[in-house]
């Protein structure tokens, strides 16, 4: 998915299009800072160590909650850890991570006081899930919007 969206950018957009895998991490960082206009197609993976402050970042796309495969090991070890608790495996192992995830992705954008810029999220069970408020809630106070011409606006106003 992640290079068949970076296809259809390259095919259709006119500003760089940069992709995890065809460098190294930390190349790819460099080549997007200096680029200043760069679109990075990457996976959750690539967010842990990523520090881009300024407006050369002013927009991270979530496509869906970063929850964790089941079929992970240490994730499946908790699971099967809570179960012999009797605890509920969703909301005490796996919930609890994806926000704790989900908050560290978000965290990419605002990195200082002075960033601005706009998060996207793709995945509707933000609003369509009882457990969706709890990532919101997690969030730092900011202005939310479901408008896509609301965002387009605000991002056109960073200088």
């Amino acid at each position: 998915m992640m290079n068949q969206l970076a296809n259809g950018f390259r095919q259709t957009l006119t500003m760089p299009v940069l992709i995890q895998g065809e460098k190294s991490k930390q190349a790819l960082l460099d080549e997007f800072i200096s680029h200043g206009n760069a679109l990075l197609v990457a996976t959750g993976s690539f967010w842990e160590g990523v520090d881009v402050r300024g407006q050369v970042l002013s927009c991270v796309i979530i496509d869906k909650i970063p929850f964790t495969s089941p079929d992970e090991p240490l994730l499946k070890a908790r699971i099967e850890d809570a179960q012999l608790k009797g605890k509920d495996p969703f909301s005490d192992v796996q919930l609890p991570q994806a926000v704790i995830t989900f908050k560290q992705g978000i965290g990419r954008l605002i990195r200082a006081e002075q960033d601005r810029g706009v998060i996207i999220v793709c995945d509707n069970r933000l609003v369509t899930r009882k457990y969706g408020n709890l990532f919101l809630n997690s969030l730092p106070c900011m202005p939310r919007t479901r408008s896509l011409d609301n965002a387009i606006a605000f991002l056109e106003t960073i200088d």
